[in-house]
């Protein structure tokens, strides 16, 4: 075998195991997402995004993940809910898909202290000085005391804001 032939087959093997490569690797080049097209807001936050005015109707993957509320002037509230992706879609009023997102819900950003009595666990926020945080995956009991003094606040609060003085 020549010289000039032995380098023909190396190009054209090359070649090949480009080209595989490259139809292996297509799916996840056409489908990855840009970053930019990731919304990413902590649990029991929200945050606002501007979306074009021709939208009428939001539709949330798992809303118990995220919500959506849509506001006037094409405004929306992104709420997380539980930890996770899912996406939300926004269409105009003939159903025309106008943005496809995917939204991202993280944890706390905070100073959080997880503190495990068993298989019981305690959050608590720790800026400046340490807090009850209720947090998902938080046992039973705490969960339900935190939510029950939390409520008895609020119903103070307001029940103090309704007095006439």
């Amino acid at each position: 075998m020549s010289f000039s032939s032995l380098r023909i087959r190396v190009r054209a093997c090359f070649g090949f195991r480009s080209l595989v490569i490259g139809i292996l690797l297509w799916p996840v080049a056409a489908f990855a997402e840009p970053s930019g097209d990731i919304v990413t807001v902590n649990v029991d936050q929200a945050k606002l995004l501007r979306l074009p005015t021709r939208v009428a109707t939001i539709v949330v993957g798992n809303p118990l993940i995220a919500d959506v509320a849509l506001q006037s002037g094409g405004v929306i509230v992104v709420t997380g809910k539980g930890y996770g992706a899912t996406n939300f879609i926004a269409m105009d009023r003939s159903g025309e898909i106008l943005l496809d997102r995917v939204i991202q819900v993280e944890g706390p950003t905070d100073q959080l202290v997880t503190v495990y009595r068993g298989v019981e666990r305690e959050s608590y926020s720790c800026l400046p000085m340490c807090q009850r945080r209720i947090t998902l995956g938080d046992g039973e009991h705490y969960f339900k005391s935190t939510m029950d003094q939390a409520g008895s606040l609020s119903g103070q609060a307001g029940g103090a804001a309704a007095k006439p003085n």
